[in-house]
């Protein structure tokens, strides 16, 4: 009896260890533990079961991470132990999961569709030590049957406060694709920038792409302008090359293209579609601005609906989001166009003639076989018939648009605002918009508000941090205001929500911070 107590202690202390060697983020939905180590080395065989082109593609990715990271090198064909990649119909795990069995001898990742493959090989990099012993890394056996909790698991980069090379985008898309977001929403236009070529309309990347300089400070803070010119933007080739990139990397981008407000930077190059004609500029202040898209033109349509046949040809993203936030109504109040257009279409107030704007954009965008995806504020006035929802000041937008059976993204400012800062000690911080958003905050968050039915629960598709750039100059920066939030979030949207424990995350957040370093990524460590 004494022996096989003995031998049940040291079963638990053996796979305990195993287990604390395991940092897979986000956490997988089934795992079990076994003992004993597969051995990658240079004599290991990455095998595929097919010449499908994207198993390929994933099995070389493999295959460069190993070469790049460890200075290993596996081959396609000898004796050594195996890792195969296989695509297996009817798993019953959607198009993202996964199965991965780790024995001794073999790694073997399973999946319906390619997407779960994908993710089950970037299991399989944090099942990896950070370092190397001997040329060989110890990948600890195990078990795993995983699937996400939520479609649509997604970030948001906006460039049109500050603008950040191709190369920089990617290295960001790589970043998404360590920890399964499959969503990068790209918010293009702002009143400070135009940040994509509309070839219809030049002035866009002539006028509206450069500010000709950027407040200092908060504003109200008295530092005021620093008189440097600012400015950049992506032709369509490199928007093009950013969507073939992140969807080798099952990333789809949601291309945004603010309206009707938020927009002074196109009216500086095009002042015929404001209420006042002009002249504009493109701004250098932060903030809310009260010149806005004319409503009552029908020009203004005219242009839109140019640039988003553009944008469309582009992205073939099914969701295109147009902003629709923060639209001030003081230039619509004292526009007659824009009056007529209210009682000529018997439209109560200003905020009826927004719900009339983005309905008038949604039905545009539904001819085109595309959906309409916009910030909470669309739902003023009433919403758009096919128009989704991202609710972002806090859940009240996403609960009451689900409800009326709208898809919802919950993106809310409480939790998912990744420019604000991360500690409450801001004089030793980063200069940040403002709040406080720890890492515990950001994964404590439960997507699904307690206020709706199992039916209308349905209707959410999933959840989105944002990093709004305004106080957000350089690369580096943005990794650390993004890291380690953007961790916490992807758990929140892959894990089963009973399996989430912020004490074993910390733990495993612990190792990813050295797989970062290795990486040479920045992030803020939470704990100090």
């Amino acid at each position: 009896m004494k022996r096989l107590i003995n031998f049940v202690l040291l079963f638990i202390f053996v796979t305990t260890a195993v287990a604390q060697q395991i940092s897979i983020i986000p956490k997988p939905a089934e795992m079990v533990v076994k003992t004993g180590n597969f051995e990658l080395n240079n004599n290991c065989v990455l095998s595929i079961d097919s010449e499908n082109e994207d198993i390929a593609r994933i099995a070389d990715f493999f295959k460069e991470y190993l070469k790049e990271v460890y200075g290993l090198t596996i081959s396609d064909e000898g004796s050594g132990n195996k890792i195969s990649f296989k695509i297996v119909s009817r798993l019953n795990l959607g198009k993202e999961g996964y199965l991965l069995k780790v024995d001794k001898n073999s790694i073997v990742i399973t999946a319906s569709e390619p997407n779960g493959l994908f993710y089950g090989m970037q299991s399989v990099k944090q099942l990896l030590p950070v370092e190397s012993t001997n040329n060989s890394l110890a990948i600890p056996c195990v078990d795993i049957k995983d699937q996400p909790r939520f479609a649509w698991r997604g970030n948001m980069l906006d460039v049109g406060r500050h603008f950040f090379p191709v190369s920089f985008i990617k290295k960001y898309i790589d970043i998404l694709s360590m920890y399964k977001i499959n969503t990068f929403h790209w918010h293009l236009t702002e009143d400070q920038g135009w940040r994509i070529e509309i070839k219809k309309y030049p002035l866009l990347t002539e006028i509206s792409h450069w500010r000709d300089e950027t407040m200092l400070g908060h504003y109200g803070s008295g530092k005021g302008m620093d008189g440097i010119g600012y400015g950049g933007f992506y032709t369509q080739d490199q928007c093009r090359e950013i969507v073939r990139y992140a969807a080798e990397r099952y990333i789809t981008v949601v291309p945004e293209i603010e309206m009707p407000g938020h927009s002074v930077a196109a009216l500086a190059a095009y002042p015929n579609l404001g209420c006042t004609g002009g002249p504009y500029k493109v701004q250098g202040i932060w903030g809310v601005h009260n010149d806005v898209y004319c409503a009552g033109k029908e020009e203004t349509f005219e242009f839109l609906q140019n640039i988003l046949d553009e944008v469309i040809e582009i992205f073939p993203s099914e969701f295109i989001h147009i902003g629709g936030d923060e639209c001030p109504k003081d230039a619509w109040k004292e526009c007659a166009a824009c009056q007529k257009r209210i009682k000529g279409n018997e439209l109560k107030d200003e905020h009826e003639l927004q719900s009339w704007f983005i309905t008038r954009m949604d039905k545009y965008l539904t001819s085109k076989g595309r959906k309409l995806i916009g910030w909470d504020e669309i739902l003023e006035g009433g919403l758009a018939p096919e128009a989704a929802v991202m609710s972002w000041r806090g859940t009240k937008g996403g609960i009451e648009a689900a409800k009326q059976k709208h898809h919802v993204v919950m993106s809310p400012n409480s939790h998912m605002y990744i420019d604000h800062y991360q500690s409450r000690d801001k004089d030793n911080e980063p200069l940040a918009i403002g709040g406080f958003l720890p890492v515990e905050r950001v994964y404590s968050y439960e997507p699904v508000p307690e206020e709706l039915s199992e039916e209308e629960a349905q209707y959410i598709l999933g959840v989105q941090t944002n990093l709004w750039t305004e106080y957000i100059a350089t690369t580096k920066k943005v990794e650390y205001m993004l890291l380690p939030r953007l961790q916490a979030e992807a758990e929140v949207a892959w894990t089963p929500k009973d399996l989430k424990e912020f004490s074993d995350f910390e733990k495993r957040l612990n190792v990813d911070y050295e797989r970062l370093k290795k990486l040479e990524i920045n992030f803020r460590d939470h704990k100090k």
